[in-house]
Formats: C-alpha cells, sequence, structure tokens
C-alpha cells in the first residue's frame, strides 16, 4: 500500500460518522462485486483481501467510502488535516481517543445528542473564549474536575449547560 492509499484509507476510517442510525443506510453490497466503480477505486487497497474480510470490516469500509464520496472538496480539506494530525499522535494519544470514542458510542442516545450540543456551542464560541475556558479547565485540579462532572453529568438546560449553575 503505498502512501496516497494510507493516507486515503485513514480519511475514510476517520472520516466523522453521520449523525443518522446506520438502520437508515440501504443494505450494504458485501461482495466486491456489488460495489460501485466509485467504492472499488477508494476501497481498492482492500481488492485482494477483501472477502476475507469480517462483514462488520467491510460495512465500515462501505460507509467511510460514501461518506468520503459525498463530501465536499472542503470538507475532504479538512478530514485530511484531521488525519494528519492524527498521524502525529502517540500510540498512547491515540488508544486514549479511541477509549473515549467507545465511551461516548456506548452512551445513551439523548446522552451523545447533549454532549453534541455542547461540543457545537463550544466551537460557536469565540476563539478567545474557548482558549480562556481550556485554560480554566486545564488548571482545574483533578478533584474539582470529578466534583464539576459529577454535578453536571448529564444534568443540562437546553443549550448544553449544566442546570446546577456550577
Amino acid at each position: 500500500m503505498n502512501r496516497r492509499d494510507f493516507l486515503l484509507l485513514g480519511l475514510i476510517l476517520l472520516a466523522p460518522a453521520p449523525l443518522a442510525a446506520a438502520e437508515d443506510e440501504p443494505s450494504m453490497p458485501l461482495e466486491w462485486d456489488q460495489l460501485s466503480e466509485e467504492e472499488r477505486r477508494l476501497l481498492k487497497p482492500f481488492a485482494q483481501r477483501w472477502n476475507e474480510l469480517p462483514a462488520e470490516r467491510r460495512e465500515r469500509l462501505v460507509r467511510g467510502a460514501r461518506r468520503w464520496a459525498a463530501m465536499t472538496p472542503e470538507e475532504r480539506t479538512r478530514a485530511k488535516e484531521r488525519f494528519e494530525r492524527w498521524k502525529q499522535l502517540s500510540p498512547e494519544e491515540r488508544s486514549r481517543i479511541r477509549s473515549r470514542y467507545e465511551r461516548f458510542r456506548r452512551l445513551p442516545p439523548k446522552e451523545q445528542e447533549r454532549l453534541r450540543r455542547q461540543y457545537q456551542r463550544f466551537q460557536n464560541l469565540p476563539p478567545e473564549e474557548r482558549e480562556r475556558l481550556r485554560n480554566h479547565w486545564r488548571n482545574m485540579p483533578p478533584e474539582e474536575r470529578r466534583a464539576w462532572r459529577e454535578h453536571c453529568g448529564a444534568t443540562d438546560d437546553r443549550n448544553g449547560r449544566c442546570a446546577k449553575g456550577m
């Protein structure tokens, strides 16, 4: 696999998942010859061993290829930048991120939506305010962070803020 194929593969796997549930998608073609020409082009690095891959892996790869094909040029640029940052992370950092992602996926849908709203609200803040909040969190003692999480946890107002005023 050359560098370009490796980069494309990483982008497919790391592209943000759509918010819609997987059940809403049409059934996944799992045989190589059932894939569209575009899907086969994007998934070419897997062609030789496609039939040996577990069905779940093939489904993830097809979903990723479909997301990539549906992206705008700007979205693809952002995805490439994210992948470049991902490659620069240490194995420990990657492991920590994967672990957080798995914890997020196990949360109830309402909790996931609450966290998405909070994240979006944070992203909409001016850069100076985001940096101020990041610094405040970094300087917060671990026991205070823990207390904040327990206090605000799943209790928030409709805007994603802690309803208890912390």
